[in-house]
């Protein structure tokens, strides 16, 4: 453990902004003599005490609850200390001051200062606290600020679940199940001239197989829950006036985009965060693809912005306009569009050719795709269905957990270990050694999930991104 999570640590806990309520949170060890400072008496543990909060000359700063939660019955593991005042920015940041400078106070009983090295928290410090000392694991401390920034009601109620403990139940699962084949196979490499084949009498082999069965669903869970968190980023691409503007309007139910029949009217990318059964779209409408002349240098700079975002996206919308199917120049420029996105996409970004304006159009063929009309509604609800089909998604049941990417692809490398260890095991004595080691990385890689086993800088990059206070 790092110098710094010995150091004790303030901050406020609430939201930037006024409101009803602020909290003022401290953690450390021992924060009887500044509770005595800040408080003007002792605090009973885990109730509620409507007091004044004491400025240095014993004036009030504010009026409010103190709550003192002793270790290790506590968020944190630590003794942790709630000031609940009003909840205005000024009054907030008079308490962080006061906490500070009564921490660096003598205290007259000791002799030594209140709270040495008290100091404001980092973002997500409290949250790290909380996983160093066994309070939570790491998905369950991920799980907080997926719950804070959960964008949809499906994600918030998938972080709950995993903030609860579910998702870290299956893979506590997994992990024993992978724990107790270890045992068989290193207890056969640690007595070779038993007789007695420990690992066919055992059942290793039907272990196994139904180790990587529960992987697979859990897998499965992990990316439906990684889904909701993530969402997929759609791209909008097509010639000016095909109607990509008013198809994301459509989507999002409301005028974001400007739509006139000029040519070239969006200039610049128009981004809008959609759900679809819970699931977050971040729909993009982008420039009008086209060349030659009447594209002047501004609309050449948002041409080029708009292939930088479907370069990165999951998913592209290519719009074809119905009212001009059938024209030289038109199609012409089509096909063109077409073989730049094979060229530019990678192979795993799916392409989907709709075919707009169905409302006003007289063409008619077989064509590949959708078929819709952005001003009428007309075929956006199957279009949304593609999406999600496109996405991977199933739909949700009550047990869903939220997960990261990071998560998903420790899974997928547990996947690898165990088709690599099914083979040695197929192979029997001469490769146990093989299959030892392939197990161990596969539990490792499970290991990776929970944090039971993280590199101090792993945890710098998950903690950096939650909120001060958290």
């Amino acid at each position: 453990m790092l110098a710094r999570h010995q150091e004790p640590i303030v901050a406020i806990a609430t939201a930037p902004g006024r409101g009803a309520v602020g909290i003022v949170r401290v953690s450390g060890k021992n924060l009887s003599s500044l509770i005595q400072a800040l408080c003007g008496r002792s605090l009973k543990p885990r109730e509620a005490t409507y007091l004044p909060f004491a400025d240095a000359d014993g004036s009030p700063i504010d009026h409010g609850l103190a709550l003192n939660f002793v270790a290790p019955h506590s968020f944190t593991g630590e003794d942790v200390l709630e000031l609940q005042a009003h909840g205005g920015p000024v009054v907030l940041q008079l308490l962080v001051a006061r906490c500070l400078q009564a921490a660096a106070e003598t205290d007259p009983a000791t002799g030594e200062p209140r709270l040495a090295g008290l100091r404001v928290a980092q973002p997500g410090e409290f949250s790290e606290r909380a996983f160093l000392n066994d309070k939570i694991d790491l998905a369950q401390a991920e799980a907080i600020a997926d719950l804070i920034d959960a964008s949809t009601e499906a994600a918030a109620r998938s972080a709950s679940r995993s903030l609860a403990g579910d998702f870290s139940k299956e893979i506590h699962r997994l992990r024993d199940a992978l724990i107790h084949l270890r045992m068989l196979v290193e207890a056969t490499l640690d007595f070779p001239e038993e007789e007695i084949d420990f690992l066919q009498k055992a059942d290793a082999q039907g272990q196994l197989s139904r180790l990587q069965a529960a992987l697979q669903t859990v897998l499965g869970k992990a990316k439906q829950g990684a889904l909701l968190r993530e969402g997929i980023k759609v791209v909008i691409a097509g010639q000016p006036n095909a109607g990509k503007s008013s198809l994301l309007n459509a989507l999002a139910g409301a005028e974001l985009a400007i739509v006139t029949p000029i040519a070239g009217t969006t200039r610049d990318v128009v981004q809008q965060t959609i759900q679809i059964e819970g699931v977050p779209l971040h729909v993009i409408d982008t420039a009008g693809l086209r060349e030659g002349e009447g594209v002047d240098e501004v609309e050449q700079i948002g041409i080029a912005r708009a292939w930088g975002q479907i370069e990165a996206a999951d998913a592209v919308l290519f719009l074809h306009d119905l009212t001009r199917v059938g024209q030289a120049d038109y199609d012409q420029a089509d096909a063109d569009i077409a073989t730049a996105l094979q060229s530019r996409l990678p192979a795993s970004v799916a392409v989907i050719d709709v075919w707009n304006k169905a409302d006003a159009a007289h063409a008619s063929g077989e064509r590949t795709g959708l078929t819709l009309s952005a001003r009428t509604g007309e075929g956006l609800q199957a279009l949304r269905q593609q999406l999600l089909q496109q996405a991977g998604w199933q739909q949700a049941s009550e047990g869903l957990f939220i997960a990261r990417e990071r998560h998903v692809q420790a899974l997928h490398r547990v996947r690898e270990h165990l088709e690599v260890a099914d083979a040695h095991l197929a192979a029997q004595a001469q490769n146990l050694d093989l299959l030892a080691e392939e197990l161990r990385l596969g539990q490792n890689a499970l290991n990776d999930i929970t944090g039971e086993f993280s590199a101090d800088d792993l945890l710098g990059v998950i903690f950096s991104s939650f909120c001060i206070g958290k």
